[in-house]
């Protein structure tokens, strides 16, 4: 008798079916209930960093509004999701008890806006970020929210920029500048009629920097939350107090800018040079004019000056290798691109300390970023006039420093330290009096040498967040078919043979 064949793949489909709804349907009800998701993006793009994680919890005794100045609705078009990275910080952030996000948009609710920006320093733009705390404002531009890298690669920067304002906001103060007083200097006091500074002060309100005055006289110390200390137009000397207190602050690693005038004084500045020296740096005691009408610019009432001329941003590329700071660059392409012109007005000039003169320059590193221009044939035509100081400052300004490459601005970095120092030899570049387009570029230059001394979007950890792409590298054609075969053709075999065995013996 013939025994009977049983077909069991028929059964096995059947039960391997229910097996799959048994498990997968009770598994997609959970995760659509708990709606869990996972960031596989290589750098973490769509969760909250670590260093962002503990930041929050390290401040969640403390109520903290953030303002999305737009709506996040746009966020679901097709064409927004290359911001979703933006989306999913801002989400995350809200999810936590003590963070208010608000989202809306400037055009719409002017007195919001009004209240975040009540001085119209900062600016309210669609797409800007406003993180408030302590009642602290700090705003994060909406334009460095997502960057270019210098490979081209796009970057986001959000989750890095809104940690770094909340660490500010807690803190309970903006990082402050503080404009020294005492010395015969003018004010950043806009109701002051010596008040020259207070336009340039609003500039570095709107970098998310406070801006103070400080009579270090008065208050024996220098504050906590100062970042940057500025001696800009000094007609007289600091004191000895003083001299110590900044001489204490740079051996913390402080941060100043000199801007330093001719000036008739009686006598020379020895507590300011004895500050300078420390960080290679000498101060001529003159006033410097241009004698070359090519190289004249304008004044404030346009007519061409022999106290306006040309100059040049020497310090970073154009300045040899071996330096670590890039303070000119990107000005140097705008200023070819005509956007600005680099030029200076009412400068005195200064030098270094020759190297075996110095005891520190193995770990000081100073170069000039303002520098006199030639005439066409290549002579520097500059006149020096003594100014200040004492017989021998004298002689050296009218004898010597006429006619020859003169310097009116450096940078200095004490790597031992991390003490940095700015000192420009004239406050016109700041000085609203002096406003006029010939001293743009230097203008701009002392607004940015603000982000080296001190860089008010500080580094919080976290870092631009880039998309990352594997790639293979082939030595040839061959290699290539080869591994387009192993990787694509042989397994697309594999399975017509499996598929050719299942048809044969789908009966069997």
């Amino acid at each position: 008798m013939k025994k009977k064949k049983f077909n069991f793949s028929l059964t096995f489909a059947a039960v391997l079916a229910i097996l799959v709804l048994v498990i997968l349907i009770p598994i997609n009800v959970i995760v659509n209930y708990y709606d869990k998701g996972y960031d596989m993006t290589p750098a973490g793009k769509y969760t909250l960093n670590k260093k962002t994680q503990q930041l929050l919890d390290e401040t969640s005794d403390k109520h903290i509004d953030i303002y999305y100045l737009s709506l996040l609705k746009y966020f679901r078009d097709a064409e927004a999701s290359e911001y979703l990275p933006l989306y999913h910080t801002l989400t995350q952030l809200d999810e936590r008890d003590n963070i208010t996000l608000t989202c809306f948009r400037p055009n719409e609710n002017a007195a919001l806006a009004k209240e975040l920006d009540p001085d119209g320093l900062l600016g309210t733009y669609e797409g800007d970020i406003f993180v408030k705390c302590n009642g602290v404002v700090k705003k994060v531009s909406k334009d460095k929210i997502f960057q270019t890298g210098a490979d081209g690669s796009w970057q986001y920067a959000g989750e890095e920029l809104i940690a770094s304002a909340v660490s500010v906001c807690a803190s309970g103060s903006l990082p402050t500048i503080y404009f020294l007083k005492g010395h015969g200097e003018k004010t950043i006091n806009e109701d002051d009629e010596n008040g020259n500074f207070a336009v340039y002060a609003s500039v570095l309100k709107t970098n998310n920097y406070d801006v103070q005055e400080l009579d270090l006289n008065e208050t024996g110390a220098i504050p906590g939350n100062a970042k940057i200390i500025y001696l800009a137009g000094p007609t007289k000397d600091i004191t000895d107090k003083e001299k110590e207190l900044l001489l204490a602050y740079a051996d913390n690693g402080g941060a100043m800018s000199f801007l330093i005038d001719p000036c008739e004084t009686k006598g020379r500045f020895e507590n300011i040079e004895y500050i300078m020296e420390q960080f290679g740096l000498i101060l001529d005691y003159n006033i410097v004019t241009e004698k070359t009408p090519a190289n004249m610019l304008e004044d404030p009432d346009s007519k061409q000056s022999e106290n306006f001329f040309r100059v040049q941003y020497p310090a970073g590329a154009n300045s040899g290798a071996e330096l670590t700071q890039d303070l000119t660059t990107d000005l140097n392409l705008q200023v070819s691109d005509g956007k600005f012109i680099a030029g200076i007005a009412y400068p005195r000039s200064m030098t270094e300390i020759p190297e075996d003169s110095f005891p520190a320059a193995s770990y000081v590193e100073r170069s000039s970023i303002i520098r006199s221009v030639p005439d066409s044939d290549g002579n520097y035509t500059t006149v020096s006039k003594s100014m200040g100081g004492d017989a021998n400052t004298a002689a050296e300004a009218d004898e010597r420093l006429s006619g020859m490459p003169l310097d009116f601005g450096y940078y200095s970095f004490n790597k031992k330290t991390g003490a940095k120092l700015i000192v420009i030899g004239t406050t016109s570049v700041i000085d609203q009096n002096m406003s006029t387009v010939s001293l743009s570029g230097s203008r701009t230059l002392t607004v940015f040498t603000n982000t080296w001394l001190y860089d008010s979007e500080i580094q919080f950890g976290v870092g631009n967040k880039i998309n990352a792409y594997d790639h293979m590298i082939f030595k040839g054609s061959k290699d290539a078919t080869g591994t387009i075969v192993l990787l694509y053709i042989a397994p697309a075999i594999l399975a017509c043979i499996g598929v050719a065995v299942w048809l044969k013996r789908r009966y069997s």
